[in-house]
């Protein structure tokens, strides 16, 4: 499974999320989709993308929210899907692609879909009695058609012998920096199949954090550390019906973290620190980056259970706030309230990372690989 491709990236379209180009169906139309290892479906807009001669129409259906309050329905089909280009193509004849007929206004916004990169489990489809993209059947009623799981676009990438299930992110910002497209701060790299071989985009050793189970990326969040402070211990026990306490999350821009928790972690900043951080996060008010005066900020390091021993993963000041957030000299801290016993740690967790997402490793549950990017 040599095959590896390359794709630029860029976090202009979706407010911070990321987004990369496929190809799709017989005339390879481009389409920009949103890079999640937070779910598992590919999908893309109906109004951007409709079944034609070459794509096989399929009886099942698709529906999906996210959580931000997103959703969308839709039609399966099976159709061509390239990513990357020249010699390192990586080309799926038979992709499973849900075309959205029905989705909320905050969706896709401006990007074109969604590429799910998560697991099997998450990627459920409901059997319906008719054609689905002809029928195009209500969300309420798809929910009663006969549930099955359908393999996600790194499934069946690597079922297919194309390539492994494998995906890499390097990226240095979680919000859109002022500088806008052509801003090197607003570009990235995702890797399709690798990422160990981009040794162009990481220095030193990686460090592995385990994860719990082949869903999402599952893991096991032990404790925060503020600078030099003592460390917050965090509940192993995540909510109900999840099978632990956090999951790292490409598709999520900050650092999702339970209230309390926020709270614990915002205490071991001195108190000028303190009324920053909550004037951004809970009155969610924009920051004069003048005001920060980031060198005095400390570290602020997660510790998640590794595959040998814990592993210790800083995020530096300048990834926890994000400066030069839509205007030059506007800061806005990369803390979000979550939902209550859930980490969600995402792209400021990554920024300082080259991050690889390996479904393969340890047994097909996954690891995530974490070194220090260039």
């Amino acid at each position: 499974m040599a095959n590896i491709a390359r794709i630029p990236i860029t976090n202009i379209y979706m407010d911070g999320d990321y987004t990369g180009q496929i190809l799709v169906g017989p005339e390879q139309k481009p389409m920009n989709v949103i890079l999640d290892t937070g779910s598992s479906a590919l999908a893309l807009d109906g109004h951007k993308y409709q079944p034609a001669g070459g794509d096989e129409h399929t009886r099942l259906a698709q529906t999906d929210s996210y959580g931000d309050g997103s959703s969308w329905t839709g039609a399966v089909i099976n159709t061509g899907v390239v990513v990357g280009s020249g010699g390192s193509q990586v080309s799926l004849s038979n992709a499973n692609v849900a075309v959205a007929y029905d989705a909320s206004a905050n969706m896709f916004s401006q990007a074109d879909g969604i590429l799910g990169l998560a697991y099997a489990p998450l990627d459920d489809a409901f059997q319906m009695p008719q054609d689905t993209w002809t029928s195009q059947y209500k969300p309420t009623q798809v929910s009663q058609g006969t549930r099955t799981q359908i393999p996600p676009y790194l499934t069946q990438l690597a079922g297919a012998g194309v390539t492994s299930d494998i995906v890499s992110f390097y990226t240095k910002r979680s919000f859109i920096h002022a500088g806008g497209a052509n801003d090197p701060l607003n570009q990235g790299w995702m890797i399709v199949g690798g990422g160990v071989e981009a040794t162009d985009l990481y220095t030193g050793q990686f460090q592995v954090v385990k994860v719990l189970a082949d869903d999402w990326y599952n893991t096991n969040l032990k404790a925060v550390i503020v600078g030099n402070t003592a460390p917050i211990q965090v509940k192993a026990r995540g909510p109900q019906g999840m099978p632990s306490n956090s999951i790292v999350d490409s598709g999520t821009n900050s650092l999702n973290l339970p209230v309390p928790l926020l709270k614990a972690i915002f205490s071991k900043f001195t108190a000028g620190q303190q009324q920053l951080l909550n004037t951004s996060v809970f009155a969610q008010h924009i920051v004069p980056t003048s005001s920060l005066q980031l060198a005095e900020w400390p570290d602020v390091t997660f510790v998640l259970q590794g595959d040998s021993g814990d592993v210790s993963l800083n995020v530096a000041p300048g990834d926890y706030w994000q400066v030069d957030v839509g205007k030059v000299g506007a800061a806005m801290a990369a803390f979000t309230q979550g939902s209550p016993g859930l980490c969600i740690l995402g792209l400021p967790l990554m920024n300082g990372y080259f991050t690889i997402f390996d479904g393969e490793a340890d047994g097909g549950r996954g690891v995530i690989r974490f070194a220090t990017r260039t």
